[in-house]
């Protein structure tokens, strides 16, 4: 089976500009999600999207630097740029793991992507986040070309563009849809933030890094990560009153499968 990975990646972020490039360890913040991605064993093809704005010249010169294949899109339509970006190579799925998870756990990625091989003729679509348990940034979607081609075809609502996926997600009544959940059995998906889109979210994401990562050493996971805030848990409240937080609090009136105790509004301070 040929799987392809897609990281979309901009230097636009509207509440933390060019978070993907702010340093982890000595290098951006997109090279250590890539260096994760890698050190999954999943047998996939690599390939970030970006925009084809001149304020992305450094995400295209960094996948050159790190001899990654990049695309270049769509600014605001993502479900373009991400089928675009597999279009000419048509894999047998297409992998989604957004380029806001930078401490996402390489084995997390290996599992999911083993389901979608042991059960790709059950399903179109395979995720970890419906529901989701792992913490939030751990995300991983899979879906046939087919399924993201038809929702290529045939999305028109804003938010059906903008994430790329609802559109298949969101009609179970038409799409198959699988879920993989943490096999510890716990919840932790509404509680533990590991993504980033605050500058909160940034100094919880670099005090990790800068407590666990060992360069020249396999990324550290979420056991890790566990067992580092149990240790010093005053690190969970740095980015506390965002924890929950998703975009799915904008869209509850068009999404079917999404509640509101899927989602929460900020905190104030």
């Amino acid at each position: 089976m040929r799987l392809t990975i897609v990281v979309q990646a901009r230097t636009g972020s509207s509440r933390l500009p060019n978070k993907i490039l702010m340093p982890l360890a000595g290098k951006p913040l997109l090279q250590r999600q890539l260096e994760r991605i890698q050190a999954a064993d999943t047998g996939a093809d690599l390939i970030v999207a970006t925009t084809d704005s001149p304020a992305d010249d450094a995400v295209r010169d960094l996948c050159r630097e790190l001899g990654i294949r990049c695309y270049s899109g769509h600014p605001t339509d993502l479900l373009d740029r991400h089928y675009r970006a597999v279009s000419a190579t048509r894999p047998d799925a297409v992998v989604k793991i957004p380029s806001d998870c930078p401490l996402i756990d390489p084995e997390v990625i290996s599992l999911v992507l083993d389901f979608y091989r042991y059960a790709y003729r059950d399903y179109d679509f395979v995720s970890n986040l419906h529901p989701a348990t792992w913490p939030d940034g751990n995300d991983v979607e899979v879906m046939s070309f087919a399924a993201l081609e038809t929702a290529w075809k045939e999305a028109k609502k804003p938010h059906e563009r903008e994430h790329t996926t609802p559109f298949i997600w969101d009609q179970p009544d038409r799409f198959r849809i699988g879920n993989v959940i943490w096999p510890s059995g716990l919840d932790l998906s509404m509680s533990h933030r590991f993504t980033i889109d605050y500058p909160d979210d940034y100094e919880f994401i670099r005090s990790v890094y800068d407590d666990l990562h060992r360069e020249g050493e396999p990324p550290f996971g979420v056991k890790a990560i566990l067992d580092l805030l149990e240790a010093k848990p005053d690190l969970l409240k740095l980015n506390a009153r965002f924890a929950g937080v998703n975009w799915y609090r904008h869209h509850l009136d068009d999404l079917k499968s999404v509640t509101a105790a899927d989602t929460r509004h900020p905190e104030s301070n």
